[in-house]
């Protein structure tokens, strides 16, 4: 290759690079990638509430059940669910209040976790829910009493707090465990 021809082309590939970097400022910014934390988004007493994703198995129509004598009022009963049984729990009645939704129209959110199989009525499921981790507060302007062993922290959008409700802090509770009725 002759020194004329490597000039050439060397001169091509310059004008080329010129060019792109030219046209390059025509284009967007690169933008930095954001992270997300998923959970799924549930309302209970007319609040927003978000579950970690690992901590639903599945979402669930509250299924036939069947009471058990001598149980708190906010353990419903068991159901065998796909040939296993499971207790079926009133997560408003757990925290003293009161759901205005028809039991058909509530959801279970379904704990699946060692020993522990347990569904936990809640008013609505609002599916997977995704938030920018840089989102995240860890003390809520407001908090609601009978929540705050359960909560940790919330993610905030468009003006409001969903808070982060650990179902597996909720089973570590030993009165979420106690469901026989005393006295």
């Amino acid at each position: 290759m002759s020194t004329q021809t490597a000039s050439a082309a060397y001169i091509k590939l310059a004008d080329y690079n010129t060019r792109c970097r030219e046209k390059a400022n025509d284009l967007p910014m690169q933008q930095d990638a954001v992270s997300y934390w998923s959970g799924v988004g549930f309302v209970l007493d007319g609040r927003k509430y978000v579950a970690p994703l690992d901590e639903v198995s599945e979402i669930l129509t509250v299924p036939a059940y069947t009471r058990i004598p001598g149980a708190q009022s906010w353990m419903k009963g068991v159901a065998n669910v796909r040939g296993r049984l499971m207790t079926v729990m009133d997560l408003s009645g757990f925290l003293d209040k009161v759901s205005s939704i028809q039991e058909k129209r509530r959801r279970l959110l379904v704990l699946d976790e060692d020993d522990l199989y347990t569904g936990m009525a809640v008013d609505e499921v609002l599916g997977m829910q995704h938030f920018p981790i840089d989102s995240f507060v860890e003390s809520l302007p407001v908090s609601d009493d009978s929540t705050r062993d359960y909560v940790r922290g919330a993610y905030q959008r468009e003006g409001e707090y969903w808070s982060v409700f650990s179902l597996v802090r909720l089973a570590e509770d030993p009165r979420f465990m106690q469901v026989a009725r005393t006295g």
